[in-house]
């Protein structure tokens, strides 16, 4: 009875533990696009694959240690070039790479196809802040700065760290929920990479050059990243947060958002 006691409870500590982790905690963030989700089930299913080969690798080895060592009265053998064993253990791992190999690169032509977009967005990192240009789409001609917000109060420990230290900004980029979004990107300085973990995107943004990615958010919430490129001394201090809404609460985001931009090149245009 004891040992199942002891069975069970391992049983129910794994389980908790693969809980915890599913969540988020000590891996990806729930993934909320398709293309998240696909990375997301190929990261699990390729550390089962390591698991399996782990285990049985060092089973062998480790059963070949304990019950063939000197002590048990077993002499060393000689071992001569065996072909079959070397294309056995040349065949298995090609089967294995080909194995993991299909379902990622299915993923990674779906990540370029940027065709027939919804909207279209141009995000450009500087040093360091992003700028966003809304290129097509409902909210064409909208544009803003998007720049960290923490209080830097917080940043010198001044103040008790807020519950997104470091991932809050005063502008977020905000698209409707369930419309394929392109984000082109560009950099005005060096080297930037906008990424987007829950959103399953992260594409360098190189100075001089125009990339491209795409998502459809899968649903309404607030998903947030960071530039994933070493760019200088504020490197971690340039987030990403991109809010997804329904549709209808986008539209009037959108209106908003071009009313005041109207307002505001009017009154440029007065005081010039």
């Amino acid at each position: 009875m004891r040992s199942k006691s002891v069975v069970t409870l391992a049983g129910v500590s794994a389980l908790a533990l693969y809980s915890s982790m599913a969540v988020g905690k000590y891996n990806f963030p729930e993934p909320q696009s398709i293309i998240a989700k696909d990375i997301y089930d190929q990261h699990l299913m390729l550390l089962w694959v390591c698991l399996a080969i782990f285990v049985g690798v060092f089973g062998v080895m480790f059963y070949s240690v304990l019950k063939h060592r000197k002590s048990l009265g077993y002499k060393a053998a000689n071992f001569h070039h065996s072909t079959t064993v070397e294309i056995i253990w040349t065949v298995i791992p090609c089967l294995i790479l080909i194995f993991m190999a299909y379902p990622a690169t299915k993923t990674v032509i779906a990540m370029k196809d940027t065709s027939s977009p919804d909207m279209t967005i141009k995000a450009t990192g500087y040093q360091w802040m992003w700028g966003y240009d809304y290129l097509q789409g409902e909210g064409e001609g909208i544009s803003f700065f998007s720049k960290l917000s923490t209080p830097r109060a917080q940043v010198e420990n001044k103040e008790t760290k807020g519950e997104n230290y470091l991932l809050e900004v005063d502008n977020r980029v905000v698209v409707p929920v369930g419309k394929k979004v392109r984000v082109i990107l560009t950099a005005n300085d060096v080297l930037h990479a906008w990424w987007v973990p829950a959103l399953g995107i992260k594409q360098d943004a190189i100075p001089g050059f125009i990339r491209d990615t795409w998502f459809t958010a899968d649903r309404p919430g607030i998903y947030r990243g960071q530039c994933a490129e070493l760019c200088g001394k504020d490197h971690g201090f340039m987030p990403i947060v991109v809010e997804v809404m329904e549709a209808d609460e986008y539209s009037k985001w959108a209106a908003a958002q071009l009313s005041t931009s109207t307002v505001k090149t009017s009154m440029h245009i007065e005081n010039k």
